[in-house]
C-alpha cells in the first residue's frame, strides 16, 4: 500500500515536472516566434514602398485626337487608361465593385482579417497559394507598390501597405485609385477604358447591366470576358448583382431586370485611315512641344480642326484623280505618281482635310507638309501682288518679247520661255497672270525688285528658303503644299493673312486647358490689292490655264503651277470660305509625262472635292475702294467706247487709268537685277 502511493507520488512529481518542462519550452519557442516575428516584420518594413506617391495619384493615361465634331480620330497610351474622378460615376458603379470584390470594405482599415483567414485555410488545404482574400485596399498596394508574384512574404507585404494606406487615404479615395488602375481585359485600364472597349461609351453612361459584367472582371478579365465566354459572363454578371442586392445597395427586383437586360457591345475604336496623315502631323507636334511621355501617357485630349466627312470626299478624290492619270498614260509610265491635298478654312486658317500620300500604309511620308517642291507658276500670284502694292495695276503693259538675260555662271545667259513657245508683245498684268506668261511675270520682278516678294511671301506664311534670282518669279524655290495653301488665303481673306490651324484646344487629363487657338489677325496685304489677285486669278478659272476647275455654283479664283518637264503638277484655288490646294507627281521627281500640267492633274482633283464642300456665300466681297472700269487690252488705256479690244478691269480708286494714260508702262521704275 505504502509502496503503490510513493509509485503514484513519483508518477506525480514526474508529470508535474513533464508539464513544467513543457510550458517552458513553449514559452521559450513563443517568445523565439515573436522575436523572429518582430525581425521579420521589421524586415519586411524597411523594405516597404513609401506610399506617399499615391496621394498624388497619376497614372499613364490615354491621350485622344478627337475631329472638329468630337468623335474620336486616335488613341495613344502604353496603358489604355482614361482617369475619372469618382463624382463622375454612376452611383452603383463602386458600389457593384464592393459588393463583388470586398464586401467588408468600408468597416475594415484596409485588412479583413476574417477573409484573410479564410483564404489562408483554404490555400493549407490545397497546398497552394492561388486564393487571395485581398481587400480592395490591398488589391491598390498590389498594383502600385508591389512586384505581381505570388508568396507569402509579398501578402505580408501587402498586408502591411494596406493598413498604412487605409490610415493616410479616405475610402473614396482608395476607390478612386482602385477604379481608375485595375485591368479589365482586352487592353483597357481602369473602368472607363473598360466602359469604351467592352461598350462603346463613358463609365458616366453605364447601366447596371454593363456596371455588373465590369464589376465582375477584374478577378479573372479573360476567363470572365464577353468576348471569349459569354456563358461564364453571364454567371459572374448574376453573382455580382445578387451580391449587390444581398448588401442592400439595389433591390432583387432591380438585379432580375438587369440580368435580364439585351447587352449591346461596343466595336473597337481604330484610326480612321483616311485621316492618317493629318493625325501624324497632330502628334508629331504635340511631341514636339510637350515630349513623348505626354503623348502617351499624358492623358490629353486634343481636339482638332479636321471635318470627318471633308476628309472623306479629300481622299476620294485624290484617289478618282490619280486612277484618271494612269488612264491616261496607258503603259506609258511604270509607276504610280503621289498626289497631295490640303483644304483649309478661308477665314480662320483651320484645316478641314489633309491628304499626304496615296497610301499611308505604304509611304507615311507626308506629302502635304514635307515635301519640298517647286511650285512653277502657283507661285506668281505673289509676284503680282507684290507689283500691285506698289505702282502697278492690273492695266500695267510689259512686252511680251524674247529675252536675254546673264545666268548664274559666270558668262552664261538664261533666256526663259512660256509654256507655249509664243509671245504676245504688249500685254496687261491681269492677261499675263490669267495665260500665266512667264517674260513678263520674270520683267515683273525685275521691275519691283526680289526683296519684296520674299517679304510679302514670309508674311504670307511661306516659311520655306527662297531664292535670291530672277527665277523666283517661275517658281523656282521649293515649297510644301500646306505653306502655298495657307499663303493662298491671304487672298481670300481680303489680304489678312491664316497661319494652318490643325489643332483647336489640348486640355490635360484634369480639364485644364493647355492651348486654344485664337486667330490673330495680321494684315499683310490691302484689301484692294487682295481682291484684285483674286478678280484675276478668277479669269484663270474663267478663261486661263485653270478652266478645268470650272463648275462650281459659287465664285472660284485660282492658279495652276506646272514645273519643267512635267515633273510637278499643282493647283491652288479657293471660293470665299474653301481654300484647297493639289499636288501631283513622282517622289523621284520623274516626269508626269507630256502635258500633264497643273490644270489636267490637278485642277479635276480640286473642283472633285470642292463640289462636295458644303458652302453659303456664292460671291468675294469686293472692298469698298474698287472701281470697275473698261480698259483697251493693247494699251492698258481707259476705253470708255467699250470696244471689242477692250476689257473690264477692277482697280483701287487711286489707281484708275484715266483716258490716254496708260496705267503703267514698261518703260518706267526699272529696278531689280539677276542675283
Amino acid at each position: 500500500m505504502a509502496a503503490g502511493k510513493k509509485t503514484n507520488n513519483k508518477k506525480r512529481i514526474w508529470t508535474w515536472t513533464h508539464v513544467h518542462v513543457s510550458l517552458y519550452l513553449l514559452a521559450i519557442a513563443a517568445l523565439l516566434t515573436l522575436f523572429l516575428g518582430i525581425l521579420l516584420f521589421l524586415f519586411l518594413t524597411l523594405n516597404i514602398p513609401d506610399i506617399s506617391s499615391l496621394a498624388s495619384y497619376t497614372p499613364p493615361a490615354t491621350t485622344v485626337i478627337l475631329d472638329k465634331n468630337g468623335r474620336q480620330l486616335d488613341a495613344i497610351f502604353t496603358q489604355n487608361r482614361f482617369v475619372v474622378p469618382i463624382d463622375s460615376m454612376p452611383k452603383n458603379l463602386p458600389l457593384a465593385f464592393v459588393a463583388a470584390e470586398d464586401a467588408r470594405f468600408f468597416q475594415h482599415a484596409g485588412v479583413d482579417a476574417w477573409s484573410t483567414l479564410r483564404a489562408l485555410l483554404h490555400n493549407l488545404r490545397k497546398g497552394a497559394k492561388g486564393q487571395g482574400g485581398s481587400t480592395i485596399t490591398q488589391q491598390v498596394a498590389r498594383a502600385l507598390l508591389l512586384s505581381p508574384e505570388k508568396t507569402y512574404t509579398r501578402k505580408i507585404k501587402e498586408a502591411i501597405l494596406a493598413y498604412r494606406i487605409d490610415k493616410v487615404l479616405s475610402k473614396k479615395e482608395i476607390l478612386h485609385i482602385y477604379l481608375n488602375q485595375i485591368y479589365f481585359g482586352e487592353g483597357a485600364y481602369g473602368v472607363d477604358a473598360a466602359a469604351r472597349v467592352y461598350f462603346g461609351k463613358k463609365a458616366v453612361d453605364l447601366n447596371l447591366a454593363e456596371i455588373a459584367i465590369l464589376a465582375g472582371l477584374p478577378q479573372a478579365p479573360s476567363r470572365y470576358s464577353p468576348f471569349k465566354h459569354f456563358d461564364l459572363t453571364k454567371k459572374r454578371q448574376a453573382y455580382v448583382l445578387n451580391r449587390m442586392a444581398e448588401e442592400g445597395y439595389i433591390t432583387a427586383t432591380m438585379a432580375r431586370k438587369a440580368f435580364a437586360r439585351p447587352l449591346l457591345w461596343g466595336a473597337p475604336v481604330e484610326t480612321d485611315d483616311d485621316s492618317r496623315y493629318f493625325v501624324q502631323h497632330v502628334k508629331k507636334y504635340i511631341q514636339a512641344k510637350y515630349g513623348w511621355q505626354a503623348l502617351v501617357e499624358g492623358g490629353l485630349t486634343i481636339e482638332t480642326t479636321l471635318d470627318p466627312n471633308l476628309q472623306k470626299s479629300a481622299t476620294a478624290a485624290v484617289n478618282r484623280g490619280v486612277a484618271k492619270w494612269v488612264v491616261r498614260r496607258h503603259k506609258k509610265s511604270t509607276g504610280l505618281p503621289q498626289a497631295a491635298l490640303v483644304a483649309m478654312d478661308a477665314s480662320t486658317g483651320e484645316v478641314r482635310a489633309l491628304v499626304g500620300g496615296t497610301d499611308y500604309n505604304k509611304s507615311q511620308f507626308d506629302r502635304a507638309t514635307q515635301a519640298r517642291r517647286q511650285p512653277g507658276s502657283a507661285f506668281k500670284p505673289i509676284v503680282y501682288a507684290a507689283a500691285l502694292k506698289e505702282s502697278f495695276t492690273p492695266a500695267s503693259i510689259i512686252m511680251d518679247e524674247p529675252l536675254v538675260l546673264p545666268g548664274s555662271a559666270q558668262g552664261s545667259t538664261w533666256q526663259p520661255q512660256n509654256f507655249d513657245g509664243r509671245f504676245t508683245g504688249p500685254t496687261t498684268l491681269e492677261s499675263a497672270l490669267i495665260h500665266s506668261r512667264n517674260i513678263v511675270t520674270v520683267k515683273l520682278l525685275q521691275k519691283i525688285g526680289i526683296e519684296p516678294v520674299r517679304e510679302l511671301a514670309r508674311d504670307m506664311g511661306v516659311s520655306s528658303q527662297l531664292n535670291k534670282n530672277l527665277s523666283l518669279a517661275l517658281g523656282s524655290s521649293e515649297v510644301t503644299l500646306l505653306e502655298l495653301t495657307g499663303a493662298y488665303t491671304t487672298f481670300a481673306n481680303l489680304g489678312q493673312a491664316s497661319r494652318p490651324v490643325f489643332i483647336a484646344k489640348i486640355t490635360d487629363r484634369n480639364g485644364n486647358t493647355l492651348e486654344s487657338f485664337k486667330r490673330k489677325k495680321r494684315q499683310v496685304l490691302d484689301e484692294e490689292t487682295a481682291y484684285l489677285i483674286t478678280r484675276i486669278m478668277q479669269g484663270v478659272i474663267g478663261e486661263g490655264t485653270g478652266k478645268s476647275a470650272r463648275g462650281l455654283t459659287q465664285e472660284a479664283a485660282g492658279k495652276t503651277g506646272t514645273t519643267d518637264t512635267y515633273r510637278d503638277a499643282w493647283f491652288i484655288g479657293y471660293t470665299p470660305e474653301m481654300v484647297c490646294g493639289v499636288w501631283m507627281g513622282f517622289d523621284k521627281k520623274l516626269s508626269l509625262g507630256n502635258n500633264e500640267t497643273g490644270g489636267l492633274a490637278c485642277a479635276p482633283i480640286w473642283l472633285d472635292f470642292m463640289q462636295k464642300v458644303p458652302m453659303k456665300v456664292e460671291q468675294f466681297p469686293i472692298p469698298k475702294g474698287i472701281v470697275f472700269l473698261p480698259v483697251d487690252q493693247e494699251t492698258g488705256k481707259f476705253n470708255p467706247s467699250n470696244s471689242d479690244k477692250s476689257t473690264w478691269m477692277a482697280f483701287g480708286k487711286d489707281r484708275m487709268p484715266w483716258l490716254g494714260q496708260p496705267s503703267h508702262r514698261e518703260q518706267q521704275n526699272p529696278s531689280g537685277q539677276n542675283e
